[in-house]
């Protein structure tokens, strides 16, 4: 079952009535002080790196959603980051590597379940590029790092939507 981030949202806010109301499809109103409220969707990075193989950075998620499925290194973008901030710090979280922003490549919007809810997210797909890719080691919520040349790359193996749908597009560029 399927729950919109903003049915959890009863009170306003502001003024803490209980008139907080659907005003559109991603926001709610309050009849009293007249606030509205956007849930507009969050920012996440995915980090795309090769190795001098040709062969891909991969992840295995060790937390929910999607535990145990394949993925690729990444995560939400923090107040006051830029995306390229975000993806240097979620991809040291996640491989105790630093890596060198090179260029974005696209985005894709997912649905991100998290606490019962399915949170909107854009995804943003950088290449980057890391000094030691030899010496990557799983961290945060990343169960196992893995090195898959482009045929090994199925569609199915992977938990996320945006994920999934970005693995053909990975393919025509790099595969």
């Amino acid at each position: 079952m399927n729950y919109h981030a903003l049915s959890k949202f009863h009170f306003c806010p502001v003024c803490g009535s209980d008139h907080f109301e659907i005003n559109d499809f991603k926001s709610k109103r309050c009849a009293d002080c007249g606030f509205v409220f956007y849930l507009n969707t969050s920012a996440a990075v995915v980090g795309i790196v090769l190795n001098d193989k040709g062969k891909f950075l991969v992840t295995r998620r060790g937390l929910e959603p999607a535990r145990g499925l394949l993925d690729l290194p990444g995560g939400f973008v923090d107040m006051g980051e830029s995306l390229e901030q975000a993806l240097c710090r979620e991809m040291e979280e996640e491989t105790s590597q630093e890596v060198i922003f090179q260029k974005w490549l696209f985005s894709l919007p997912n649905i991100y379940r998290y606490s019962g809810l399915d949170v909107p997210t854009t995804d943003n797909f950088m290449l980057c590029t890391m000094m030691h890719p030899e010496d990557v080691e799983p961290h945060d919520d990343v169960s196992e790092l893995l090195w898959l040349s482009p045929r090994e790359l199925q569609v199915e193996d992977f938990g996320l939507q945006s994920v999934r749908m970005a693995i053909p597009h990975l393919l025509k560029m790099f595969g």
